[in-house]
């Protein structure tokens, strides 16, 4: 396993309205756009900076027959996606959309862990982009795992990606909070939810901004949702869950 694997990589938007996703977080979070050229379908690439670091097109009607609603999909980097999708299918996981390749961009597919939430692997055709070593605003600062049960969820990441445990955190009637990582990086967390939590088990995924209460002011006037936080974390930073006027859960992170 190279120290590449199990890296996230990039972040797409799945919506039903790209050019009005495209206005919500061009304003919230400050990304520019890209039109991404010779692919089979539109795809509009965000960029920091001029970094492209995700892109957002159209919720395919599979997936909506299926009933996902709009929802954000991270890519994890692998060595070899077919063996690595069957090494998933062979620890529980299905496979949503079986590995195939994007011409001139590398070869993917999406699976569901054994829990249900949903990731995608992903392995690049051309140079792999370095891991910034300090995350900055406009960038995606952390990878939430709402899991069924945290340490089964744990058990099927590590086994897929050697991702290591980090620090944990007693949520106190939650239970653990478990961050994880590689190569001595934390990637994220990932805790049981709640009985009463109203989804399924999901990954969310958090932007870091500047100031977060004027992103947060900024997502109520461009009718996005701020459904939980803000909240302090350790480190004395800030967080808050949102939703975005399509129906996409995200997560910003500042001061």
């Amino acid at each position: 396993m190279s120290d590449r694997q199990g890296n996230f990589v990039w972040y797409e938007l799945l919506t039903s309205d790209v050019n009005g996703a495209i206005k919500f977080y061009k304003d919230v979070i400050g990304w520019g756009t890209q039109a991404f050229e010779g692919g089979e379908m539109p795809y509009t690439l965000w960029t920091a900076g001029e970094t492209p670091l995700g892109g957002v097109t159209t919720l395919p009607a599979d997936a909506k027959k299926m009933g996902a609603p709009p929802h954000w999909l991270a890519y994890v980097a692998a060595d070899d996606v077919d063996a690595l999708t069957k090494k998933a299918t062979s620890l529980g996981a299905k496979t949503y959309v079986a590995p195939m390749d994007i011409p001139k961009v590398g070869r993917c597919s999406v699976i569901a862990d054994p829990q249900g939430a949903v990731i995608a692997l992903f392995k690049g055709s051309g140079p792999e982009m370095p891991q910034p070593a300090e995350v900055t605003n406009g960038h995606f600062s952390w990878h939430e795992l709402i899991a069924g049960e945290w340490e089964a969820a744990f058990r099927f990441y590590s086994q897929l990606f050697g991702w290591q445990k980090t620090e944990a955190m007693d949520m106190g009637p939650t239970g653990t909070y478990q961050m994880y990582g590689k190569g001595g990086r934390t990637f994220g967390g990932m805790m049981t939810k709640r009985k009463d939590y109203p989804a399924p088990p999901h990954w969310l995924y958090y932007v870091k901004v500047g100031d977060l209460d004027a992103g947060l002011a900024r997502v109520k006037k461009d009718d996005g949702k701020v459904i939980n936080g803000p909240m302090e974390v350790p480190g004395g930073d800030r967080v808050a869950q949102c939703v975005d006027p399509q129906g996409a859960t995200f997560a910003l992170h500042g001061k």
